[in-house]
């Protein structure tokens, strides 16, 4: 059984959002990903799904999205938020629309945190300086980063995040500190595309190990964490 991270689907079976005017490597990136977790990742294995995962603009019109997610290896999805998903609702009426629906690997990770052996799966949105917004946003990101970590207990964590924390000539202090203080081994993140690719942070920084899992640059393939 092991623990994989992908972020940034961008998925518009449900809707008319073509992805491959952003470049070519999007061309037939549906398939792209059906063949990169048939490849990967085994039945009963567990895969965080980093956000931006449906161009939908409601649950509903995000259904064939859940649906072709729900259809993938992988016995548990644990859904972030990124900030594409206009579909995101309350935890309790997308718990419920799954359900209703029959989509019976789909989590969602938000305020709270999920078990894996020995580690707690930590996570939330985040935050990014060209977001615009009330300061209010940002303040609420990183107190569900907390709450998701305070959740996780005494055991390892690992935080997935869909904007990066920190990338070349940026950093969020804020949540780097939370992540440091309460232990975190690892973050993997999204949110970077094309020619961004090349401003990732990866590698120890601090006591943080980062990662970029966005799709595109996975080529993908969900990015295997451990087992």
């Amino acid at each position: 059984m092991a623990l994989f991270a992908i972020g940034d689907t961008h998925l518009s079976l449900g809707a008319s959002k073509p992805m491959d005017v952003f470049g070519g490597r999007w061309e037939g990136y549906v398939d792209k990903l059906r063949a990169g977790f048939a490849e990967t990742v085994g039945p009963e294995d567990t895969v965080v799904l980093c956000g931006d995962l449906s161009w939908g603009m409601s649950l509903e019109e995000a259904e064939p999205d859940f649906a072709f997610l729900d259809a993938l290896p992988g016995g548990r999805k644990l859904l972030l938020k990124g900030n594409h998903d206009y579909w995101w609702t309350t935890a309790a009426k997308m718990e419920r629309f799954f359900a209703e629906k029959g989509f019976s690997t789909l989590r969602i990770l938000h305020n709270n945190c999920y078990e894996y052996g020995p580690y707690a799966l930590c996570g939330t949105r985040g935050w990014f300086f060209e977001e615009t917004g009330d300061q209010k946003v940002f303040r609420r990101e990183v107190i569900r980063l907390e709450a998701s970590l305070k959740a996780a207990g005494e055991r390892p964590k690992l935080c997935f995040l869909h904007y990066p924390p920190l990338y070349q000539g940026y950093a969020c202090p804020e949540l780097i500190e939370v992540m440091e203080r309460y232990g975190v081994e690892l973050c993997c993140y999204g949110h970077l595309h094309g020619a961004s690719h090349r401003l990732a942070a990866e590698g120890k920084r601090g006591s943080v190990e980062y990662r970029l899992v966005s799709a595109d640059y996975l080529g993908f393939r969900p990015q295997k964490i451990c087992e």
